[in-house]
């Protein structure tokens, strides 16, 4: 049983009736693309992976590479000195538009294209070769695993990306970009077309929640304090002139890509990814942009969000076996969010006897649970009881409901003690056939 999928698939289910929005067409390598296409992948910080849909369905990264590349010239170049030559203010503009200091030519921002162009220039590599090499070899380690280049994307792009060669060759006229316009833009071109999927996102969007650690592969990916200076740039200008909107209403440092993809980070908590090729006017996923309000929403995500302090959640997880009972106990404590209910769940999981027994569910010392983790938590005490353990949950509040509709399958006491009373005292469960 694992209510995070479960979750996952029937938001999938619902939201894949969604039929607004349209393809990208301006590459024509993306119109080619299946409008019903739709994956949803979520990785926590445990390195835990759920999917959904079409999340292992390969695409090119797109603008979605924006962030990483930023990352890496971050830590060649320095904060101050990637400030005197990209900006990090939103420009309130398209993603294409020209956005320019009118003095010095330095784009607004390393989100939006003219930006994302200075920025691949300023990777520091002795050839266009060599820099691109670079760039791939960052992704990569970002994701987990060797990245590859779309090739028929690339080609496409290099035959149509007459904008974005003239943004810069109006940064290299105006002393912004110092790098040959034409080199440039064919490194930014590749860099575009790396293939990914929705799981690769994910992974690459928790190793930016992790603080540049990936939580898959236990590789450092980049410092802390460039995790930092990136997520706050995606919070700001990773949604284009709808960043403002994005910010206020979901809360989470993101960015978008024309072809389908959008990465979302919850810092200490999980990274998310969403493929869905259908664009809103202002070029992020339509149903992307629902799914991850639903995700912000249920799980209490929105960085403005005063979680409370962090403690242990899990203080306890035994097997007792008492009178020739089997009874696994877990006991929690504080506020359950997502991390913390992801740590109960594996827990019960660990505790739970092999053969139908009993399991007590300690809950007296939380103080809160939010919506989503409590639904999660009744469909796992169900679970439990449909296998055929008999199940107990301690609480002073009524934190758990059965599902609507659904009679409770666990029973509830005031107390830890009265709670294994009921185990050591009530019928033995039914063998399981």
């Amino acid at each position: 049983m694992d209510p995070v999928t479960d979750s996952l698939h029937e938001m999938h289910q619902r939201l894949s009736a969604l039929r607004e929005g349209k393809v990208a067409d301006y590459i024509p390598q993306l119109a080619l693309a299946d409008p019903d296409d739709f994956g949803v992948a979520l990785v926590s910080m445990a390195g835990h992976v759920y999917r959904a849909g079409k999340a292992d369905t390969p695409f090119s990264i797109q603008s979605v590479s924006k962030p990483f590349v930023y990352a890496l010239a971050l830590s060649d170049l320095g904060p101050q000195e990637l400030l005197r030559h990209v900006g990090v203010e939103p420009s309130g503009n398209p993603f294409n538009a020209i956005s320019l200091e009118p003095d010095t030519g330095r784009p607004a921002n390393p989100m939006i294209n003219a930006g994302a162009i200075a920025t691949t220039a300023l990777v520091r590599e002795s050839d266009p070769a060599a820099r691109f090499a670079r760039i791939r070899a960052f992704l990569s380690a970002f994701a987990g695993r060797e990245l590859d280049v779309d090739e028929d994307v690339y080609a496409s792009e290099a035959a149509t990306g007459d904008r974005n060669r003239a943004l810069a060759y109006l940064m290299h006229s105006a002393g912004s970009l110092h790098a040959d316009p034409e080199e440039t833009v064919d490194t930014y071109f590749r860099q575009c077309s790396v293939r990914v999927t929705a799981t690769d996102l994910a992974v690459m969007a928790a190793t930016l929640a992790n603080g540049g650690r990936n939580p898959v592969t236990g590789n450092q990916v980049v410092s802390e304090p460039i995790v930092v200076r990136t997520l706050a740039v995606m919070a700001s200008c990773g949604m284009y002139d709808g960043a403002g909107q994005w910010l206020l209403d979901i809360g989470l440092p993101a960015k978008s890509g024309v072809s389908g993809g959008l990465i979302a980070a919850s810092p200490a908590r999980f990274g998310v990814a969403i493929y869905s090729p259908p664009l809103d006017p202002s070029g992020n996923p339509v149903r992307a942009v629902a799914a991850l309000g639903e995700v912000s929403e249920r799980f209490g995500l929105h960085i403005m969000h005063m979680p409370g302090l962090r403690a242990a959640t899990v203080t306890g997880a035994e097997r007792l076996e008492r009178d020739g009972r089997s009874i696994g106990v877990v006991t929690a404590q504080g506020s359950l969010e997502f991390t913390e209910t992801e740590a109960l769940m594996h827990a019960l999981r660990q505790v739970t006897p092999s053969a139908p027994g009993w399991v007590v569910l300690d809950l007296t010392a939380v103080s809160a649970v939010l919506r989503g983790p409590a639904v999660g938590l009744a469909a796992v005490l169900a679970d439990l009881a449909e296998r055929g353990h008999h199940v107990a949950v301690a609480a002073q509040q009524t934190f758990v409901e059965a599902a609507e509709g659904r009679p409770r399958t666990w029973e509830v006491f005031s107390t830890r003690a009265d709670a294994l009373a009921w185990c050591l005292e009530g019928p033995a469960p039914a063998p399981q056939e």
